[in-house]
């Protein structure tokens, strides 16, 4: 039987969460291991200074207290596995909202990915897009997504990753319902305009603190290749292939010749 480990950003809690695993159970043996708590725009980042530990929630369900989704990856392949029965798939998701563009740079969901690749193990994110910060997600539901991530793991696990050493499938699903949807696209990341979103508040105190918010789904069309927002805005679901070297190819010469 195939062996699927799935975490996420949002917490153990989470209804995208619970969505896919019960999307990916007709695929195989799933464990799921989440955060405590939300740990969205975490990033790729580990927990180095405090201890952590697993809490059981129920069979094969682990809460890690208090660690970010690429701390659960790392922990479940030393800690829940051995070596000779290691995860077939890692599968992180399903986010409540976008991880597009240069978001996935930010994202806990893209990052639990990477550490999967970056361990070996084939890695998906997956992320359920909004039309709104203000759009309920009990309303629009997982149905799309859940169907997408069944469809890709199962090709996956039928017939092998189709990605070299570390590289992930970022995917993203569009506001819809099943029946709405376009099909499959392959993407690039898109090139995502950013603005500022820090509310200036006061507490009963009268101290100043700032609030992060959103920013609104804006993009740099690019006529060459299809990006992740073009397709999502298409209706369609987006699957990106993204790698981990950051190396700038096109400017080690240029670079050599400025030095």
């Amino acid at each position: 039987m195939k062996r699927i480990l799935v975490t996420n950003d949002d917490g153990f809690e989470s209804p995208g969460l619970h969505a896919l695993v019960e999307a990916l159970r007709p695929l195989g043996h799933v464990t799921v291991v989440a955060p405590t708590l939300e740990k969205s725009a975490c990033g790729h980042s580990l927990t180095l200074t405090r201890p952590l530990r697993f809490i059981e929630i129920d069979d094969d369900f682990f809460k890690l207290d208090d660690g970010t989704p690429t701390d659960c990856v790392y922990l479940s392949k030393y800690a829940l596995f051995d070596e000779e029965r290691q995860p077939d798939l890692v599968v992180s998701g399903i986010n409540k909202g976008a991880n597009m563009g240069e978001d996935i740079t930010y994202s806990g969901t893209a990052s639990a990915a990477m550490e999967a690749v970056l361990q070996g193990i084939p890695g998906i994110a997956i992320s359920q897009v909004c039309r709104s910060r203000c759009q309920n997600i009990d309303e629009l539901g997982f149905e799309l997504a859940k169907e997408a991530a069944y469809t890709i793991c199962k090709k996956i696990l039928e017939e092998g990753f189709p990605l070299g050493e570390r590289r992930f499938l970022n995917v993203n699903v569009p506001p819809i319902q099943p029946k709405d949807c376009k099909g499959y696209k392959i993407t690039k990341a898109g090139y995502r305009l950013y603005g500022n979103d820090a509310q200036l508040h006061r507490n009963p105190r009268g101290e100043e603190y700032y609030w992060l918010g959103l920013h609104p789904l804006e993009w740099v069309p690019d006529e060459r290749e299809l990006c992740d927002f073009e397709a999502i805005k298409a209706d369609c679901v987006s699957i990106t292939p993204v790698q981990l070297d950051l190396t700038s190819y096109e400017d080690i010469d240029r670079l050599r010749a400025w030095l």
